[in-house]
């Protein structure tokens, strides 16, 4: 899984690297909003990792009309506000809000996982069968 960890700084967003990668996820570490659609544009996240106040409606509004962040969800880290200490996730638009000192390895996994949408093509129905008639017409 790709993940895209912003942080108001750049031993923020790699300390959300490292954190992210010792669970398999492949990260990329970016500093501040104003690069991460640059960056997404290249790296093609399955999920935004981003420090809690680097965000707000305006900044979800403007990655949700951005063809490389739309679609993608976001969770809100942070590492001194409980998320009952913030907005509600489903009130802002965010798939999640983690404070990141209470978690354990599998209720990391576990939200990781749920919170993920894969990216990919959708087959056409029948495609299949008609490549595997041409397959076999081949041998």
């Amino acid at each position: 899984m790709r993940l895209l960890c912003i942080g108001r700084h750049q031993f923020l967003s790699e300390h959300l690297c490292r954190f992210f990668s010792e669970l398999g996820s492949d990260c990329e570490p970016v500093v501040g909003i104003a690069t991460a659609l640059s960056v997404a544009a290249t790296f093609e996240p399955h999920l935004v990792i981003a420090e809690s106040d680097l965000l707000s409606p305006a900044v979800l509004d403007a990655w949700s009309r951005e063809r490389v962040l739309a679609g993608i969800p976001v969770l809100a880290v942070s590492l001194t506000r409980r998320p009952e200490e913030s907005i509600p996730a489903d009130l802002c638009g965010l798939a999640g809000v983690i404070y990141l000192p209470t978690l354990d390895r599998a209720n990391v996994l576990a939200l990781l996982e749920a919170a993920r949408r894969p990216r990919g093509v959708e087959v056409p129905q029948g495609a299949l069968v008609g490549a595997s008639r041409h397959e076999a017409a081949l041998h």
